[in-house]
């Protein structure tokens, strides 16, 4: 089995595997993941919330917040799980995107 055949079904483990990070809380009543809190996870926390970080949160909104589809929040742990794969196979072909086409920018042919 060739480097990128192995590569491949470890991505696709990963992919499939994702959904386990809201599953595992779901099932145990557990607190969001470790460094995955919003702005009203972290004031109930800490009891405050610095202005600074309260200016800087509306910079940004995520093209799928909560790696969820409008409107499946309500759906169920099944719909939102399948969002997480289609998030997971989206940030990948991305990513194999953006370096095919910087490699083609940046490496000259020799040929």
């Amino acid at each position: 089995m060739t480097l990128i055949k192995k590569l491949c079904f470890g991505l696709a483990a990963l992919v499939f595997l994702s959904p386990l990070g809201l599953i595992f809380p779901a099932c145990f009543k557990a607190c969001p993941a470790w460094g995955e809190w919003g702005t009203g996870e972290l004031q109930k926390m800490a009891g405050y919330l610095p202005q600074g970080l309260a200016q800087m949160s509306e910079l940004w909104k995520a093209p799928m917040p909560d790696y969820a589809f409008k409107g499946w929040e309500a759906k169920g742990l099944a719909h939102l799980s399948l969002a997480y794969i289609i998030a997971a196979i989206t940030g990948i072909a991305l990513i194999i995107g953006i370096i095919l086409l910087l490699g083609k920018i940046f490496v000259k042919d020799n040929d």
